[in-house]
C-alpha cells in the first residue's frame, strides 16, 4: 500500500489511464484480427490474436491492482475514451496501416506505464511499480513484433 493517501491518489490516477488505454488497445487488437487482410494475413491474424489475449489478461490484473488499493476501477466505454491515450479504429485499413497504428499504441502505453513507474516509486509503492514495469517490457516486445513485420 502507498505510503501516503496523496501518492496512492496519484498512483491510482496513473492505473486508471494505464487501465482504459490497454482495454482501447485491447479492443483495437482485437478489431484488427478480424479485419485484417492481404498476403500477411495468416501471421498477423494470429499475432493480433496473441497480442489481445496478453492485454485481457492485463486489462484484469491492472484493475484488480487499482481494487487492491481502495479504489474505484473505470469499466465503462465512456470512461475509458476520456482516460485512455489509445484512440478507438473505424473504418477500413490496411494491413500495414493496422501495424504502424499499433506500434504507436504499444509506445504510447509503454510510455504510460513508465509514467505508472514514477508515480509509484514516489509513493512507495512497490507492487504497483512492479505491475508497470512487466507492462513496459510486454509494449515494448509487443511493438518490436510488429514493427518486424514492416521491415
Amino acid at each position: 500500500m502507498p505510503s501516503n493517501a496523496g501518492g496512492q491518489k496519484a498512483v491510482v490516477k496513473e492505473l486508471s489511464k494505464l487501465l482504459a488505454s490497454t482495454y482501447t488497445l485491447y479492443l483495437k487488437t482485437q478489431n484488427y484480427h478480424w479485419n485484417v487482410t492481404g498476403p500477411l494475413f495468416t501471421s498477423l491474424h494470429s499475432l493480433f490474436e496473441t497480442q489481445y489475449t496478453e492485454l485481457a489478461a492485463a486489462v484484469d490484473e491492472i484493475a484488480e491492482r487499482i481494487r487492491a488499493l481502495g479504489a474505484r476501477a473505470p469499466g465503462s466505454f465512456a470512461e475509458f475514451a476520456k482516460l485512455s491515450v489509445v484512440e478507438e479504429a473505424a473504418g477500413e485499413r490496411s494491413a500495414n496501416d493496422m501495424i504502424g497504428d499499433l506500434v504507436d499504441d504499444q509506445k504510447a502505453i509503454a510510455d504510460l506505464a513508465k509514467s505508472l513507474i514514477e508515480a509509484a516509486e514516489k509513493a512507495g509503492d512497490h507492487a504497483t511499480a512492479d505491475l508497470a514495469t512487466a507492462r513496459v517490457l510486454a509494449h515494448e516486445k509487443n511493438a518490436w513484433m510488429l514493427r518486424s513485420h514492416l521491415e
